[in-house]
């Protein structure tokens, strides 16, 4: 029994310093200041409607080499969406579509990164909008090398996708859906920048 004890000790001194070398996620901050979410969808089958959507903000890891170590997470506020026409984003903030009053931003959640290429990666992760949460894949360029500036060093993507608004129940009227008025389909661009302090 004693040499038993011995040997488990051994283990675990040996595997304290393993861990202790376990280099810890690499965090970056979103900078709101310069990312953007935009959108565009096609009105009447004939004109393309675009937007943008309001703050930028959330997490991403990476350890600076590697995009399999890419996770994110991320958070766009709906409330200060933008189509350049004060009537019609006042209909896309009511209960007529995106409901803003209960459903003020939507969130992404990486689950799973893919290489596609030199510079370019799939990332899938859960959108949850509108109340609703639906896998989704981003295709995306980047991340850009780390740049330093300062004490705190940036990198930067940019992702797109193209989603089926009804699957996130973004549904209009009965009257409104029977005709194509608004397409289905919603393209999203999202450009990231992140930064993180050199050294953490």
């Amino acid at each position: 029994m004693r040499k038993l004890s011995h040997a488990v000790a051994a283990v675990a001194a040996l595997a304290v310093p393993v861990l202790a070398q376990a280099p810890a996620p690499k965090a970056w901050a979103i900078d709101p200041g310069h990312s953007a979410a935009r959108f565009s969808v096609k009105h009447m089958m004939v004109s393309t409607v675009r937007g943008t959507l309001g703050k930028v903000t959330g997490t991403i890891e990476y350890d600076g080499k590697t995009v399999e170590s890419i996770k994110a997470d991320v958070t766009i506020d709906l409330t200060a969406i933008n189509t350049d026409n004060e009537s019609r984003d006042k209909d896309l903030k009511s209960d007529n579509f995106f409901d803003i009053a209960k459903y003020p931003a939507v969130k992404f959640k990486s689950k799973r990164v893919q290489a596609d290429g030199q510079g370019k990666f799939k990332m899938v992760g859960d959108l949850t909008m509108h109340g609703v949460t639906k896998e989704m894949t981003l295709d995306v360029e980047g991340p850009s090398p780390p740049l330093q500036q300062g004490p705190d060093a940036r990198v930067g993507a940019s992702g797109t996708a193209k989603i089926d608004r009804r699957e996130w129940g973004l549904l209009y009227n009965r009257t409104v859906e029977l005709a194509p008025i608004v397409a289905d389909e919603i393209q999203i661009q999202i450009d990231v920048e992140a930064t993180k302090r050199i050294g953490d």
